[in-house]
């Protein structure tokens, strides 16, 4: 597994995102991540994002497989109960899905059917747990799966950002403690802010960062995600540089570009978000100085520097 090994070796890691569709023909999604495979170690598919409505992210994963793309399987604890997350990561791991980053979800009220009802039994600490448990072969109730253990890579969520330092402390600990082996982190604007989280909370805890990258597309893109994205907030200083750019998209490619080289010096991997833009990565990762991945078949998998900024 790419992430697998770039991350346990300390090696620099690239992973990306994408939406499963609204409907149920996947081929958009499997375009938008068919065009990433030469750049990225491996391809997010986010699970009820923003609590809209969308094609499972299990069936997405195991599309992305079947087309020789590396997925992460993102899986909210929102929806299901326990019995349903076990049922969900046991069929992952039968479909050959490793890969998880486990998530509390974003609050129903925040998506398009406000009046439905959220689950919330567990939440992302006890997720966690949950796949440390099965990773050990344990079945909560018989004691030991008939089987032996899974194998899943599972993954953290955090914000660098967020208002309550000591808060986002606390949680990481308990996080890594749970079993977490990687952090994704949400969408960072404030590289000193993510510098002290990688130096303080992170590289303690002896967890490599993948540190978020948000492309924006104008100035109204980004008060439109500030507005209705849990936990955004963009800065006026960029927002203002977007609405006096001649062209805004060519700006956002330039802003997230920044980001990714800027970032590489202080978190491990960057993870990049290009909502219905994800044609647009790799030109993102090129302007930071990046090349595409070397042919992996008996190699490292490791992204090569460009010799200069494309």
């Amino acid at each position: 597994m790419l992430l697998q090994q770039a991350l346990t070796r300390g090696l620099p890691a690239i992973t990306a995102e994408v939406t499963p569709p609204r409907g149920a023909d996947p081929a958009r999604t499997l375009a938008a991540a068919a065009s990433l495979r030469p750049w990225v170690h491996a391809v997010n598919v986010t699970d009820g994002s923003r609590a809209v409505m969308r094609m499972s992210s299990l069936a997405m994963c195991r599309l992305l497989l079947e087309a020789g793309i590396e997925p992460v399987l993102q899986m909210a604890c929102r929806d299901r109960n326990r019995i349903a997350l076990q049922a969900d990561l046991l069929g992952a791991h039968a479909l050959g899905l490793r890969n998880l980053l486990c998530l509390t979800g974003d609050p129903v009220r925040a998506g398009d059917q406000p009046d439905a009802r959220p689950v919330n039994e567990l939440e992302s600490v006890r997720l966690l747990q949950l796949v440390a448990s099965l990773n050990a072969g344990q079945d909560p109730v018989k004691g030991s799966l008939p089987d032996g253990g899974t194998a899943f890579f599972a993954g953290a969520a955090a914000d660098p950002q967020s208002p309550s330092w000591s808060g986002l402390k606390a949680r990481m600990r308990r996080k890594q403690r749970a079993g977490a082996r990687f952090v994704q982190t949400q969408m960072v604007t404030d590289a000193e802010a993510l510098r002290r989280f990688v130096e303080e909370i992170a590289a303690p805890l002896g967890l490599p960062v993948l540190a978020g990258v948000f492309l924006l597309k104008s100035a109204k893109n980004a008060l439109f995600i500030n507005r209705v994205v849990p936990g955004a907030n963009i800065p006026q200083t960029l927002i203002d540089r977007l609405a006096a750019a001649s062209d805004p998209a060519a700006e956002g490619v330039a802003i997230a570009a920044e980001q990714v080289a800027r970032y590489l010096e202080i978190a491990q991997g960057v993870h990049v978000m290009a909502i219905k833009a994800e044609e647009r990565i790799p030109l993102i990762l090129a302007r930071a100085g990046l090349a595409p991945l070397p042919e992996t078949a008996g190699g490292t998998g490791i992204p090569a520097r460009a010799p200069q900024l494309l």
